[in-house]
């Protein structure tokens, strides 16, 4: 059986076309969804700039922040139900290689990322591999639901940071993955410090309660040594993806901090390694999440330690991706945007 559906196609030249397509029935261990809400991401934006087109083509569905309700799923599928909230967990391993076979499946070798190497959410319906499926609490509303994915990223860094509650933390770069890298430590019990340059989030970041630091106009270690007693911060998370992100992050750290690098740098940064021997200090490697830090998010989301109405700052249609896409290019205040795909109740 096939279906008419409206999907938006990345076609180079940071340019989206919005055309129908034909869809098919779930075939065995699928399910499909109908969208309802799918998040714009850092790595979508790189998309639209040109940056990922070996590896995407100009012919891709973009989207992985999504939610949506289950429409059909296909055979041998028992755990998931149609009509059921849903989100997807964007990762589909080989199941054979050294890392998934220690159990690793996020990292896995030859690790496909739904919504870039395949197809993703930016179609009305998304048909995924059983396995990526979450069900979602049926009082969740879906454009809250999908800031789940990016949240589960937040929970991932945290959980790996072994962060302790009452520790001391210091989150480099406010964007929307760091406001909600700081919303996740918080919840946490962490007492977080947001440095940020933009004074839009700055400002943002001040209405969720957090103290914040401007490195443009202070100096960021003296900020953070002052707050903590001349002792630095017990957790560091660098979001910001720049060399002076790096540069604070040691220079911030505690004695025995863990550093968490969670932004994706263009080029090589220098790190300050000296003072990885003189204060003994930790670097942790952080990629996407693992099922454990999904339902961590859709718990957090859901009890609302996460402020999604603050930090999902313009919802569009799916007919106005494109503008979409080139007001993010320019809007300062602007965190998270979500394209509305479908109409799902």
């Amino acid at each position: 059986m096939t279906e008419t559906i409206n999907a938006a196609f990345y076609r180079g030249d940071r340019s989206f076309v919005v055309e129908t397509t034909q869809t098919q029935a779930p075939k065995a261990g699928e399910v499909a969804i109908r969208t309802a809400f799918c998040g714009i991401c850092g790595t979508d934006m790189h998309v639209f700039h040109g940056n990922m087109d070996a590896r995407v083509g100009h012919n891709r569905i973009v989207g992985h922040e999504m939610s949506g309700v289950v429409e059909a799923v296909g055979p041998g599928v028992t755990e998931v139900s149609v009509g059921q909230k849903v989100v997807v967990r964007p990762l589909d391993h080989c199941g054979d290689c050294p890392a998934c076979n220690a159990g690793h499946f996020h990292v896995c070798h030859k690790l496909k990322f739904l919504g870039l190497d395949t197809d993703g959410a930016m179609q009305e319906i998304w048909t995924v591999p059983a396995h990526t499926i979450h069900i979602l609490p049926d009082t969740l509303r879906l454009d809250h639901a999908a800031l789940i994915e990016p949240v589960a990223v937040a929970c991932h860094d945290v959980r790996l940071s072994g962060l302790q509650k009452d520790e001391d933390v210091l989150v480099i770069g406010g964007g929307p993955i760091g406001m909600l890298c700081a919303m996740v430590a918080r919840d946490a019990g962490g007492n977080v410090v947001i440095s940020e340059v933009n004074e839009a989030r700055l400002a943002i970041a001040e209405k969720l309660g957090f103290a914040t630091v401007n490195p443009a106009k202070s100096d960021l270690a003296d900020a953070i040594n002052a707050r903590t007693g001349n002792k630095g911060a017990d957790v560091v998370f660098e979001v910001s993806g720049t060399q002076p992100g790096v540069d604070a992050m040691t220079a911030c750290a505690a004695t025995r901090a863990r550093i968490v690098m969670v932004a994706i740098h263009a080029q090589k940064p220098q790190i300050d390694l000296f003072q990885f021997f003189w204060r003994e200090l930790k670097l942790i490697g952080a990629r996407v999440y693992e099922p454990v830090d999904y339902e961590k998010a859709i718990s957090i989301v859901a009890s609302g330690g996460v402020d999604a109405d603050t930090v999902i700052t313009d919802v569009s249609p799916l007919t106005d991706i494109q503008s979409a896409f080139e007001s993010l290019d320019s809007s300062p205040t602007a965190l998270k945007s979500l394209i509305k795909v479908g109409d799902v109740a």
